[in-house]
């Protein structure tokens, strides 16, 4: 009975060895190259797997997007700059029997690839293109790779370049260069800015040239504008225009006074005219007329 009871558990064991052996489980992004005997059969999955124990074996491919960093790769770009440039990749197997069969351990095939097309890529543009123009030097990169990892059931979905490292010497250079470059398109702005402005104000100067009491409202707006600081000191000149009628008043008081006293000079001279001379008036009087007079009025 012992011995009965040893030979059933044996054979359940095997059984449950065997059942383990035989019987795979792949997850939806999972297919399953098997080979029998060393031959192909084909792909299978998702789901349960059947397989027979010692004759047939299992590859597992990964369907998902896989992603893996570029190294940093030395170059000189078309210009000889001195660069080092790193990426990122994205692939996934749309073939997995050829991913198994084709080449050997994908994931390192695909990155060598990535590695030299991005020395040989990049090294033929220039360095203002190598930070201006990623996009597409982007777009080539992934064709290029693609194109090569076809043939091994990999699809390169993209490609993007991460970090572009150049010299601490070239770096003051663009440096220099672009605040230069600012600097110029500043004074340019500022420039079409004034022009721009004293258009509007020769404009605005013709139209309030017709009419002073338009200068004098513009000027108190501009005092009322600064005026609305009260940290703010104004210094307020007297326009000409607001006392040019206190100026005429005086010149015209000014004249009629210059004309008075030219007047009263002209009277003057006329009296002098009809004044006797004063040696007629020292004259002694004719004896011969001082007896014609009458005996008051003779001399003693």
């Amino acid at each position: 009975m012992t011995a009965i009871l040893v030979a059933l558990v044996i054979i359940v064991v095997l059984a449950v060895a065997v059942a383990g052996a035989s019987v795979r489980i792949l997850r939806e992004y999972e297919r399953a190259v098997v080979f029998r005997l060393g031959r192909l059969i084909g792909q299978k999955g998702p789901g349960i797997v059947l397989l027979i124990p010692i004759v047939d074996r299992m590859v597992r491919v990964d369907l998902r997007t896989v992603t893996f960093d570029v190294p940093p790769q030395d170059l000189i770009t078309r210009d000889n700059v001195p660069a080092k440039v790193n990426a990122v990749a994205y692939y996934h197997v749309i073939d997995p029997i050829k991913s198994v069969v084709d080449v050997e351990r994908v994931r390192t095939a695909t990155s060598q690839i990535a590695q030299t097309t991005l020395r040989s890529v990049l090294g033929k543009a220039d360095l203002d293109m190598l930070l201006s123009e990623r996009e597409q030097l982007n777009e080539s990169l992934q064709t290029i790779i693609d194109e090569q990892t076809e043939p091994w059931g990999v699809k390169v979905t993209t490609v993007e370049i991460k970090d572009v490292g150049i010299p601490q010497g070239m770096q003051r250079a663009m440096a220099r260069q672009a605040e230069a470059e600012r600097e110029r398109r500043a004074k340019v702005i500022n420039a079409e800015g004034e022009f721009q402005a004293s258009e509007r104000l020769f404009d605005a100067a013709e139209v309030m040239s017709g009419n002073p009491a338009a200068l004098q409202l513009r000027y108190l707006q501009t005092l009322l504008e600064i005026g609305t600081n009260q940290n703010s000191t104004i210094v307020l000149p007297v326009p000409i225009d607001l006392i040019k009628p206190l100026m005429q008043t005086v010149e015209d008081g000014a004249a009629r006074r210059e004309r008075a006293r030219e007047r009263e000079r002209l009277l003057a001279t006329e009296d002098r005219a009809e004044l006797p001379d004063p040696e007629d008036e020292l004259q002694l009087p004719n004896p011969d007329d001082a007896r014609d007079l009458p005996p008051g009025d003779q001399a003693p």
